[in-house]
């Protein structure tokens, strides 16, 4: 009898673990691409492939960093990754025909972006911006997007600040340094790096100047798309799966993510609450920042014309449910 049932528990074990990890789910690589390492939100990719999250609905993640959403829409477009971690501006790029889609919303209005300048320097306020260089990520990236959003929201114009493609935040910090840029729009945690080491002094963030819109969204290549949209599923609910856990467990959250993205504890315990109040949970759109992001793409140059909504997204994917 013992043994009759620890043969029927070992079976129904089984057939338990077939339903997770069956022929549907099993090895299916995924490559992931994050625009940027610097990013809260972004790590989201390397924790859930951590804790494992991915791996129980049968993805094998691959996670690499690029300089900015213009290189990872490069990668996408060379069919080098299935996914990609990007920005709200960079929807634009589907009008003009990379083959990647926004399917889900990562996170809302940027409360975890803001401007930079130097300690002691010159830059006591935004109006001083006005006609000087800010360094940014990549052209067409999210830090280029605000910064020309906020040079037209401040009567400028688009070209009001001299937008500076940069790359990483130590180019654009020795830039600072030498006179070259009066500041750099960054995330909040390179920010508050920049403080807490005495170099840096925080001029303003872009939470309340964009209160409509998608600062993060995930992209996936339309042959994934066409070809395994359930393993796109699988990873979206994976994802949404990570993003609850990060809400749900600050300090391990808190831990991981400086790890991941090589900075003190403190400066991500000063930045947590800033960026778990503006990731979703489900991926649904907002169509108050579908309608922003649509109508700055030509407003700020990015794109020449106005793109329908269904040129940016792709519905049927989001919300998820867990």
């Amino acid at each position: 009898m013992n043994i009759t049932r620890r043969a029927a528990i070992a079976g129904a074990a089984a057939a338990g673990f077939g339903l997770a990890s069956g022929p549907a789910f099993a090895n299916e690589k995924l490559r992931i691409g994050k625009s940027i390492g610097s990013s809260f939100p972004f790590s989201g990719a390397d924790y859930g492939k951590a804790k494992g999250f991915f791996a129980a609905v049968g993805i094998d993640a691959e996670v690499s960093v690029f300089r900015g959403d213009g290189q990872m829409q490069q990668a996408l477009a060379a069919g080098a990754i299935d996914i990609g971690l990007g920005s709200g501006p960079g929807m634009g790029y589907a009008a003009k025909g990379v083959p990647g889609i926004a399917v889900a919303a990562m996170a809302s209005e940027p409360r975890n972006m803001s401007l930079v300048v130097m300690k002691n320097g010159p830059i006591k306020s935004v109006d001083d911006l006005k006609g000087k260089r800010v360094g940014v990520t990549t052209a067409g990236s999210l830090t280029d997007w605000l910064t020309r959003k906020l040079s037209a929201t401040k009567g400028w114009g688009p070209e009001g600040i001299e937008v500076t493609p940069m790359g990483e935040m130590r180019t654009r910090l020795a830039a600072m340094k030498s006179g070259e840029l009066a500041g750099s729009v960054n995330s909040i945690q390179e920010t508050f790096n920049l403080v807490q080491a005495g170099e840096g002094r925080l001029l303003a963030t872009f939470g309340d100047a964009v209160p409509d819109f998608h600062t993060h969204v995930i992209f996936a290549h339309r042959k994934l798309i066409a070809e395994k949209p359930e393993v796109l599923r699988n990873f979206l609910r994976a994802w949404f799966r990570t993003a609850a856990y990060m809400r749900d467990n600050r300090a391990e959250t808190v831990k991981f993510i400086a790890q991941t993205m090589k900075l003190p504890e403190s400066v991500i315990e000063a930045s947590y609450d800033y960026e778990i109040s503006m990731l979703s949970f489900d991926g649904a759109f907002n169509p108050k920042a579908v309608e922003t992001i649509r109508h700055s793409l030509k407003d700020l140059g990015i794109l020449e014309r106005v793109p329908e909504a269904k040129e940016l997204f792709l519905p049927g994917f989001a919300p998820v449910k867990l």
